[in-house]
């Protein structure tokens, strides 16, 4: 049975951090580093959303794909993210990479990724360099997502789909590969208790994004392949 809903991750404990474990060198964090990793991953377990790590779910999980990207500014590399809209029927409300389910025109993951960033935020395909994808992450709601790592190169032109999509914004791309600012939080219901990475970052204008969930699980399974 899959756990019930979490309505308020950001009031959940945290029992753990990533305090102690090292940051990804900076010299892995640059477009040539990242594509040279991508092109030749290294032996590596990912820790989160795994098929085999994922309780049983009682129906065949719905195939999606994100776009994880990776915007190449000046001052480092940030990670693009949105913020969707709270009248959702999935993930209302949550910090997310752009993408969403497979139509039956995608041919591969990529294309569903590619195809799901221009509708949600009109990105378009030919500003993306494809460097390749992670292992695919398993959600407790029910989809089987494939993550598409790609470098954004600017200047580029984002109009967010306001259906789907309340805000985008970006996070620099050390801060997410420093496990200092990973958090395992825990949720406990009846018949059990569901741990889950998050990764708050602050709003320059105050208080914070809450990154939870999928999107924390995979940037932490891309923080694990940089490591390793």
């Amino acid at each position: 049975m899959a756990p019930p809903l979490i309505l308020h991750p950001e009031a959940l404990p945290i029992v753990s951090t990533g305090e102690g474990e090292p940051s990804v060198p900076a010299a892995r964090l640059t477009a040539q580093a990242l594509r040279d990793r991508l092109a030749h991953p290294p032996v590596w377990t990912p820790e989160a959303g795994a098929p085999e790590i994922v309780p049983k779910l009682p129906f065949s999980p719905r195939a999606a794909a994100v776009l994880v990207p990776i915007v190449m500014r000046p001052h480092g590399m940030t990670v693009l993210l949105t913020r969707r809209t709270q009248h959702l029927t999935n993930h209302a409300g949550q910090v997310s990479f752009p993408g969403g389910s497979s139509e039956p025109e995608d041919t591969t993951p990529v294309a569903t990724a590619l195809r799901e960033s221009r509708e949600e935020i009109g990105l378009d395909a030919d500003a993306v360099e494809v460097i390749g994808s992670m292992p695919d992450y398993v959600t407790g709601t029910g989809f089987r997502v494939a993550p598409v790592v790609g470098l954004v190169r600017p200047p580029f032109d984002l109009v967010a789909d306001t259906h789907e999509v309340a805000e985008i914004f970006e996070v620099p791309l050390d801060f997410l590969m420093n496990p200092a600012h990973h958090q395992i939080r825990v949720f406990n219901y009846l018949v059990g208790e569901r741990r889950f990475y998050a990764m708050p970052y602050p709003r320059p204008a105050g208080g914070e994004y809450f990154i939870w969930g999928a999107t924390a699980g995979m940037l932490r399974n891309f923080y694990r392949l940089l490591r390793a």
